[in-house]
């Protein structure tokens, strides 16, 4: 079988795109320092990724639905334009008392809003309109945030999700892992959505990039 990648590859691709602030990479260490799951972090591949589809989206709404200690918001909000706002959500206060930590020593923390609290709550409160939508949260509800979010969009909008690949587990029908089994699922019902164009990226644990038709 053709192997189209060899070990050394994402480091390659993080040497050949835009670098990261000194504060993104000060987030990225504390939060491997001090962070009891850091792995969950955004990493620099992927944020250069969010922050790039916000600029070509022309997204003047962001919504993030899952923060952890901020890369991902700060990712965005740096690619967003003068007057453009970031909603971020999250339930863990650690988290979010971290990344708001980040968000005050940034150029870009203005444009970001923090909602804490459960989700699926705080979403029923939005209304958007929203350009842009980055699903990052608890894999048991993505689709239900998925369909919480879905008629706020813009038409044209986009929603990307990450962890769709779930380190290849969404591939076993046999796995027990619950998280895998609720993202497989997920996938099969994007899969046959027609109200939205699709294409799954291999860009670290998979990212679907989602547009509202």
């Amino acid at each position: 079988m053709l192997t189209l990648t060899k070990p050394g590859i994402e480091e390659y691709a993080e040497s050949k795109s835009e670098p990261t602030s000194a504060l993104l990479n000060s987030l990225s260490k504390e939060t491997w320092e001090k962070m009891s799951i850091p792995w969950m972090l955004t990493g620099r591949l992927e944020g250069r990724f969010l922050k790039m589809m916000v600029q070509i989206s022309g997204a003047m709404n962001v919504l993030e639905i899952g923060m952890f200690t901020g890369y991902s918001a700060l990712s965005m909000a740096e690619g967003l334009p003068a007057g453009g706002k970031l909603t971020t959500l999250d339930i863990d206060a650690d988290c979010v008392k971290f990344a708001k930590s980040y968000f005050e020593r940034s150029p870009y923390g203005e444009k970001i809003t923090v909602l804490e609290g459960p989700a699926l709550a705080s979403l029923e409160k939005l209304t958007g309109p929203f350009d842009f939508v980055f699903i990052d949260a608890d894999k048991v509800n993505y689709q239900n945030y998925y369909n919480a979010v879905l008629p706020k969009l813009t038409r044209g909008g986009v929603i990307l999700v990450d962890n769709v690949l779930y380190s290849g587990y969404v591939c076993d029908p046999q796995t027990t892992d619950e998280n895998a089994k609720a993202i497989a699922a997920f996938n099969d019902f994007v899969a046959a959505d027609e109200r939205v164009d699709r294409v799954m990226l291999t860009i670290r644990d998979g990212v679907y990039l989602i547009r509202k038709r």
